[in-house]
Formats: C-alpha cells, sequence, structure tokens
C-alpha cells in the first residue's frame, strides 16, 4: 500500500501564536492534527504533546521495527481501534498531568484527529471538533462527528449546520485530549479505493470552507496546491482562527483491493 501526505499550518489573521500542531509519518502511514486551548502558552504546548505522544504509541505499539507496515504484526481491525484508544487516551494523561505541575499550563487541552493507513483500510480516530474528510469519486463525506456544543445541537434538530456557523457557543468543544487524565476517542474504519483523498483540518479552516468547497479543491489540485489553496481561502475569508489541513492520497493498495464499507470491529 502507498500512501502520498502533503501538510500545511498557518497562524492565521488575526492570532499572534499557532496553537495548531501536526505530524505526518510517511514510515508509519500515520497523519495527525491537534488544536490546542489553554492560554498563553497551554494551547501550543498541548498540541504539541499530542501529536507527539500519538505518534511514539503508534510506533512501540507495533513493535519490532523489521516488521514491515503490510504485516502489521497481523494486527486485526479491532486491535488497531483499540490502540488509537489507548494512544489517544495517554496523551490526555501526559497533557493532564503536565498541566497539574505548571502553573501556566493550567487547564490546557487540544483536540486530536487522525489518520492511520494499515491493509487497505484507514483508521480515523478524533476527539473534539477537527475533523476528516474523505473524497471519492467526485463525492465528499465528513467522516468525523465533532464533540461541541453546536455539534450536538444539529444532530439533535435544534439548529441547522449554517446558523452553527455564527452561533455565540461554537467554540465550546465537549470533549478534548488533555481536560482529563483519559478521553475516549471516536474511531471509524474505512476501506480504501486507490485514488482517495483525506483531509485532515482544524476548526480554522472548516469554520470558513464547506465540505463542496473542500472537494472542488482537492480533486482540481494536487496535494500540495490544494494545502496551499486551502489556507489561502479561508485566509481570504478573514483567517479567525490558526489554520491545518494535511492531506493524503492513496497511490496503491496492496494484494486485494478494498470494498467500500465501514468495518465493524
Amino acid at each position: 500500500m502507498q500512501v502520498r501526505f502533503a501538510g500545511k499550518s498557518d497562524v492565521g489573521k488575526r492570532r499572534q501564536k499557532n496553537e495548531d500542531s501536526y505530524i505526518i509519518s510517511e514510515k508509519l502511514n500515520l497523519a495527525i492534527v491537534a488544536d490546542g486551548m489553554g492560554g498563553h502558552l497551554g494551547g501550543e504546548r498541548a498540541s504539541k504533546l499530542a501529536v507527539e505522544t500519538v505518534k511514539e504509541i503508534i510506533d512501540t505499539l507495533e513493535g519490532d521495527p523489521e516488521t514491515t507496515l503490510e504485516e502489521g504484526m497481523n494486527l486485526s481491525p479491532g486491535d488497531y481501534r483499540a490502540y488509537i484508544r489507548y494512544a489517544i487516551s495517554m496523551a490526555s494523561a501526559h497533557i493532564f498531568d503536565e498541566s497539574k505541575k505548571v502553573a501556566t499550563l493550567k487547564g490546557m487541552g487540544t483536540t486530536t484527529v487522525m489518520l492511520l493507513f494499515r491493509n487497505n483500510l484507514v483508521y480515523i480516530g478524533n476527539v473534539g471538533d477537527s475533523r476528516a474528510y474523505r473524497v471519492r469519486d467526485g463525492e465528499v463525506e465528513q467522516i468525523t462527528q465533532d464533540h461541541s456544543l453546536v455539534g450536538e445541537q444539529i444532530r439533535a434538530g435544534l439548529i441547522s449546520e449554517e446558523d452553527a456557523k455564527s452561533h455565540r457557543l461554537k467554540n465550546i468543544i465537549t470533549r478534548s485530549v488533555g481536560f482529563q487524565d483519559e478521553v475516549e476517542a471516536d474511531v471509524e474504519i474505512r476501506a480504501l479505493n486507490i485514488g482517495d483523498k483525506f483531509l485532515l483540518c482544524s476548526d480554522g479552516l472548516s469554520n470558513l470552507i464547506d465540505a463542496n468547497e473542500i472537494k472542488d479543491i482537492l480533486v482540481h489540485n494536487s496535494l500540495d496546491d490544494a494545502s496551499a489553496r486551502l489556507i489561502d481561502l479561508a485566509n481570504e475569508r478573514g483567517g479567525d482562527d490558526n489554520i491545518t489541513v494535511v492531506l493524503a492520497e492513496v497511490e496503491a493498495l496492496s494484494a486485494a483491493a478494498s470494498e467500500d464499507e465501514t468495518i465493524e470491529a
């Protein structure tokens, strides 16, 4: 299996510091985005600690570095789902512990959203309101569900997605990494097709650019050009938050091609 990645982060037009972080590991076929929060120093530290901790744990859990990615120690989809939840929860514990030790970091936390590609499947983990999208055959799907107050109100039918964009409580999240010593991540699993494109982003992008615009940009541009165009467009529309995008494209599959399905494990 072969996956190509691109990523870009920008402070935006109204913030003094960039509290977003991202990591791409081509070795692990892994990408992570985190959007930090919590005071002058806390947000930046929380997001950095989240992406680094998750990457380190995923790397460690797969054991012998000589084991190939495709062999993956013969782990099942259920194993990978459990490992992702464990990695994100451990990141929460590390952030929470550090926030108790350093006064200037008290109350810090972060969103986390990630892609892990294994054996013709992709695992999508998330906590908070950073999002993952898939573009396939000219159609776009938001895979993740926002853990936010307005997200809950949308799902309950109380407000529309359009109303949510200007809601005064749109930045209130209901689940985060680091506010407590453990957290449960949502983990979705999708079978892959060659040509599938995925986007991870902080809400500095998704608050300003809708899913159909994301689709059009990903369909008509290379990954590098698309990442730059997405950030430029968000800045053109105000850039009122930090903006981070990570893109991935499936270029080849291993052995048998996958069917389009959601895996239950």
